[in-house]
């Protein structure tokens, strides 16, 4: 069984950081892709970054891409998504994923079986 938990999210104006963090229980962390999703109010859940097991390689969506970044401490059983640069429409409930996925399904949520509870990121203007 694999557990995720989700912190780190917050009230935080445009142009500030904040860094999510995903703990993640179960010995096989090191063999899941993780991911990170968000999902702002009234919209769909949409893929935001993820990183490889195998050779820790990251994938972002185009929104994030050079502000956002995902990185993984295997010792720590954790991922972090360090947010800089957040806009108001990053606004949104963030997240984690896991899963052993192979990389062209790896920004599909339905290919994600582990989830967590999701924390709330507001920016405002």
């Amino acid at each position: 069984q694999v557990q995720l938990v989700e912190s780190g999210g917050g009230l935080v104006q445009a142009g500030d950081s904040l860094r999510l963090a995903c703990a993640v229980s179960g010995r096989t962390f090191s063999r899941y892709t993780m991911g990170w999703f968000r999902q702002a109010p009234g919209k769909e859940r949409e893929f935001v970054a993820a990183i490889t097991w195998s050779n820790s390689n990251t994938y972002y969506a185009d929104s994030v891409k050079g502000r956002f970044t995902i990185s993984r401490d295997y010792a720590k059983n954790t991922v972090y998504l360090q947010m800089n640069s957040l806009k108001p429409e990053d606004t949104a409930v963030y997240y984690c994923a896991a899963d052993q996925i192979s990389t062209s399904r790896l920004r599909k949520l339905n290919e994600y079986g582990y989830w967590g509870q999701g924390t709330q990121v507001t920016v405002s203007s």
